[in-house]
């Protein structure tokens, strides 16, 4: 089997046509935006927010997060495929994915690139983890400040 063939027997067969490519790219935008896959990737988030640090160097303890997570999200996302187009392939899909990226939107290449990559997983992890309410944790925690700090106006 020369590379060619051996590439095109890895596409799903929703591969097959532009118009369900299409399609399964709009399942992932409805996956994506839906508050349950929010909730998912936020409870996670909340197990690990501690355990990520914004360094250079990562430590060992980071690798088994990233894998769960992208046990986790894999998952997810597929299973809700599945329910949406019967005998959907994961695998093979990320690797037509990986020939047709710029006809994807960023974010849900963004997204899906989060469980497959492990920098574009910490960079994700970090950036919502700072965005995402620790901040305003930490400044209901704090019992040192004045009373009037603590009740900003919004």
């Amino acid at each position: 089997m020369n590379v060619l063939e051996e590439e095109s027997s890895l596409l799903p067969i929703s591969s097959a046509s532009g118009a369900e490519f299409d399609a399964v790219v709009g399942y992932l935008e409805d996956i994506i935006v839906d508050d349950e896959f929010y909730l998912l990737q936020r409870n996670f988030m909340d197990k690990y927010y501690q355990e990520l640090e914004d360094t250079e160097e990562n430590k060992l303890t980071y690798m088994p997060i990233f894998n769960e997570y992208s046990s986790l999200v894999e998952k997810y996302i597929e299973e809700e495929l599945l329910g949406q187009i019967p005998g959907f392939n994961m695998s093979a899909f990320t690797t037509t994915l990986q020939h047709h990226k710029e006809e994807v939107a960023g974010d849900i290449f963004d997204i899906l690139l989060t469980f497959m990559d492990f920098l574009a997983f910490k960079e994700m992890f970090l950036e919502l983890d700072l965005s995402s309410g620790l901040v305003v944790t930490l400044l209901f925690k704090s019992s040192s400040r004045p009373a009037s700090q603590n009740n900003l106006q919004h």
